[in-house]
């Protein structure tokens, strides 16, 4: 089991998650994860740095804590030959600790460039497609590839790892979890389904199985719940909603009648250990062996010192249970 910590790129500047990987390198996380978006979820929110540049400051300020993409969409806003570039960089930058997430992206990010969204079967089809143009890339060479939806032209990355970074496939469904099976390296989710893992596996999925674990630390619970309703009630509305709303304007509609016993039901909250290793466990429990920890609390360094006091030696070896 690894252990890692969401850099929560919308609530905080470029500057403070930098400052945030290091102290996570200092408090014992095996891996920092960084969502790629171009919009916050919600107004207050304030923030959406470019992952890319906090993720190349994070590789010169860390020493031997992994990175991560949690995670990028390689069509529409970006093309894939240029996410093919800006891993094969971060790989080199970060000595070879990147990790490539990639999923089928959300319509608040991606509509900036003013292409139509594409419905959920097209976008699983251009993930597909760029996938394979970024292991096509990443042979080295000049590159061409004509697919229904996306083509490349004679492109080549002339800056490649020895060995290329994994690529974790994000997986909502069974489609996603078909896709990460045969092109990726590993899978990624958001909740705790045992379904995704199986369906991952029946795919022939043999590599790891990032999960984000919501948790929110403060000295109370009432604190605790409170900050995670400000910050993190966009989640509790599925990826269904998540994908398809254009505009922060909408997320902030679409929450107004979340509560806050919806957080309370979903996050870990307050200063019991047992109530946040209770939720790590039914990530656990469904097959995910890489948990990537959010703190949705007002505080990011009192979470630190809780992970480093009360959570690193507890949920390291957490395990299935039975």
């Amino acid at each position: 089991m690894q252990i890692g910590y969401k850099l929560f790129a919308e609530g905080y500047s470029p500057q403070e998650m930098v400052r945030q990987a290091e102290r996570a390198e200092e408090v014992g996380f095996d891996f920092v994860e960084i969502s790629d978006h171009y919009h916050p979820w919600l107004e207050s929110h304030g923030h959406s740095g470019f992952a890319w540049s906090i993720l190349a400051a994070i590789a010169a300020r860390t020493r031997s804590i992994g990175l991560a993409t949690g995670v990028t969409c390689p069509f529409i806003r970006y093309h894939p030959a240029l996410v093919a570039q800006a891993a094969a960089t971060t790989a080199l930058l970060s000595d070879g600790r990147f990790v490539l997430g990639l999923g089928a992206g959300e319509q608040l990010n991606e509509h900036v460039v003013g292409r139509p969204w594409p419905g959920a079967v097209e976008r699983h089809e251009m993930l597909r497609e760029s996938l394979e143009i970024i292991r096509l890339l990443w042979q080295g060479g000049y590159q061409s590839y004509e697919g229904r939806h996306l083509r490349l032209v004679d492109a080549q990355v002339f800056d490649l790892p020895e060995t290329p970074p994994q690529i974790a496939v994000a997986m909502g469904g069974e489609s996603a979890a078909q896709v990460a099976a045969e092109l990726g390296d590993a899978a990624f989710a958001t909740e705790p389904r045992p379904e995704l893992v199986r369906a991952y596996r029946q795919a022939g999925g043999t590599g790891p199985r990032y999960a984000e674990v919501p948790l929110a630390w403060a000295p109370d619970e009432e604190t605790a719940v409170k900050s995670a309703h400000r910050m993190f009630r966009f989640g509790v509305t599925g990826w269904k909603v998540q994908a398809e709303l254009p505009n922060v304007v909408n997320f902030e509609a679409a929450t107004s009648f979340v509560r806050e016993d919806d957080m309370r039901s979903v996050f870990g909250c307050g200063p019991d250990p047992e109530r946040h290793v209770a939720v790590a466990q039914q990530f656990a429990d469904a097959g995910f062996d890489r948990l990537a920890l959010v703190n949705a609390g007002p505080d990011p360094d009192g979470f630190f010192d809780f992970y480093a006091k009360e959570l690193r030696g507890r949920l390291g070896e957490i395990a299935p249970a039975g």
